[in-house]
């Protein structure tokens, strides 16, 4: 049985239990429940009024029930657990942020002092609400009935016009054949993406012919086919030394370098400015089939199957610039924030789009904490909480919307008070002491004991009732937010169409994240070759005489595959075929007044 050894110090980051495991206990003991600090539990070990097996075994399992939910919020740690150890540990001291504390602020574009910092989310509450309420009987879209529930009429989209129709049409038929290993191959030579790819010391093996063999693995990774299956399609080239580059040669870090690689040649080209300007990312998931047999898999609820979750981060231009795998089972909104952190492109955006799985209380305000806006599309929207910014101000017409007056109000005390946690763990986590995943996980609405989650919620129960009131009052905002996760959900079924070769089937939690990463680098390289051949038709359409506009251009997503061979046998002569230049220009384009409304 486990027993209690001591509680936490009233002063550490988190007011928790610690527990180890001593010698069981002997089944004829009387004394053989568990103690613990928490107060459900000591009322439960001290009621033995209930004799007997069953009431014992009942006992037990209310206990155990406590306990693994108490584990997953951080609320009781386990001494020597990485798993369910005390995260405030990794947490850097107070003294140490200080120094720190005013480049962070005007990095991420906050307020240095709790006062400022305050007065910043109080601002922006009372703002929205304001703005909402002025334009609420100009706003033909949003009613707000007596019980004060919000509903939004459906609004028709723009569409596209005939002529980018049949703009698309032409560009789709004059798209140049590709093969998927040419496209590897042919952006390999231009961009040398291959450069970080390489042993691990000296003493590895070293290949002659890295650019061939490189974009082989990326390919075979790519396509999601293993080795051996690999070797028995390409001449000159055995399972075995597939196996070595991407097993010795590739890592994840290095994945992730090739994959910023891609996305910085791509933000150069002329044609992305009809798509987007790279300052929004909307992050999504789709399901990956996997082995029964392996740590990661689960059956999915939501996606109606069993592996795991592929989780991507796609600009507004369309390309990946992160993805990792993740279990079914998690909240997506836990790894939300990590991949942004971890995205080392140039394209930085700082407003990011989610579905419902990608938002939360303490995400929201993680978000705000790092200088992210975060802009949801909530299905449930009109079954959540408004919360008032002060039970002073009354509204004449969203009134109805914040509830019962005096009730729902933002505790500003609260977070004034805990301003410094909040900075000590916004700094921790990008100075790498600890993972927003990490901290994600553990703070929880059922976490009773943890003052940090008090202060996280507490800031993302107002950030997020001002995303709300914001999504009510503009209906651009709206289509941009539709705009960018029907995007993300292009960019899925697109990366499952060149990932053909089904299951993932290796079982190690850091193989399977190699395949997403080789799966989501093919992508971008198609991506990135596609809006090159689309220039190219485009300077044709424009000589034979045809006046085409960005605005024409942003409706044609750079997902073209028709034109794209994936079966049969992959001849290695186009490895080394060097192509010709590219021109990342379009002059023949006026890409200064491009409307990125949706």
């Amino acid at each position: 049985m486990l027993a209690a050894l001591a509680h936490a110090r009233e002063h550490s980051p988190k007011q928790r239990d610690f527990i180890s495991l001593p010698p069981p206990v002997q089944e004829d003991e009387p004394e053989s429940g568990i103690a613990f600090a928490s107060g459900n539990w000591r009322r439960a070990v001290t009621d033995r009024r209930r004799p007997g097996m069953v009431a014992r075994r009942h006992f037990e399992a209310m206990v155990f029930c406590y306990l693994a939910e108490e584990l997953r919020t951080g609320d009781v740690a386990v001494l020597g657990s990485n798993e369910y150890a005390d995260w405030g540990a990794h947490l850097l001291p107070w003294e140490e942020c200080q120094p720190k504390l005013a480049a962070f602020c005007e990095k991420v574009g906050l307020p240095d002092t709790p006062a400022g910092f305050v007065a910043r989310l109080k601002d922006a509450h009372l703002s929205a609400a304001a703005q909402l309420d002025a334009g609420y009987l100009d706003n033909a879209d949003l009613v707000i009935d007596e019980g004060g529930v919000p509903t939004l009429k459906r609004r028709r989209g723009k569409g596209s016009d005939a002529e980018a129709e049949r703009l698309a049409a032409e560009i789709e038929r004059r798209m140049p054949e590709r093969s998927l290993l040419s496209i590897v191959a042919r952006t390999a030579h231009w961009l040398t993406w291959h450069r970080h790819f390489g042993p691990a010391s000296g003493s590895d093996p070293k290949i002659k012919d890295k650019l061939g063999r490189y974009s082989l693995a990326v390919f075979t990774g790519g396509i999601n086919i293993g080795p051996y299956e690999a070797a028995k399609h390409i001449a000159g080239v055995t399972a075995r030394e597939l196996s070595m580059v991407r097993n010795r040669h590739i890592t994840l870090k290095k994945l992730n370098a090739a994959i910023a690689d891609v996305v910085n040649a791509f933000a150069e080209l002329d044609v992305v400015k009809a798509w987007g300007d790279g300052r929004t990312v909307a992050a999504d998931g789709t399901q990956v089939d996997t082995y029964i047999d392996n740590l990661l898999a689960e059956t999915s609820i939501r996606y109606g199957g069993f592996g795991g979750i592929a989780y991507h981060y796609i600009s507004d231009t369309y390309v990946a610039l992160f993805s990792r795998f993740i279990p079914c089972g998690v909240w997506e909104a836990v790894h939300l924030i990590e991949g942004l952190l971890a995205n080392d492109s140039d394209i930085q955006p700082s407003t990011v789009h989610a579905d419902t799985q990608g938002q939360n209380f303490p995400v929201f305000a993680l978000a705000t904490l790092f200088g992210f806006d975060l802009m949801p599309r909530i299905r449930n929207f009109k079954d959540l909480i408004f919360f008032r910014a002060s039970e002073e101000i009354a509204y004449p017409h969203i009134d109805q919307l914040f509830g019962e007056s005096g009730r729902n109000v933002i505790d500003w005390k609260l977070i004034d008070k805990h301003w410094i946690d909040l900075m000590q763990v916004a700094i921790s986590i990008s100075e790498g002491r600890l993972s927003s995943a990490t901290l994600m996980r553990r703070l929880r609405s059922n976490s009773r004991k943890n003052r940090i989650y008090k202060a996280f919620r507490e800031v993302g129960r107002s950030v997020r009732t001002v995303a709300l009131l914001r999504y009510l009052a503009d209906p651009v905002l709206r289509a941009r937010v539709t705009a960018a996760t029907n995007k993300v959900e292009s960019y899925n079924g697109f990366s499952k169409w060149l990932g053909f070769g089904g299951v993932l089937a290796d079982n190690d939690p850091e193989e399977q994240e190699k395949l997403i990463k080789f799966n989501t680098l093919l992508a971008n390289l198609v991506v990135f070759h596609n809006a090159l051949d689309i220039s190219d038709i485009v300077r044709q359409l424009v000589a034979e005489g045809r006046q085409i506009t960005a605005d024409q251009l942003g409706q044609i997503a750079p997902y073209l595959r028709s034109h794209i061979s994936r079966f049969g046998a992959y001849a290695t002569d186009d490895l080394h075929r060097r192509p010709d230049p590219f021109d990342p220009l379009l002059k023949e384009v006026d890409f200064t007044n491009v409307d990125l409304a949706a």
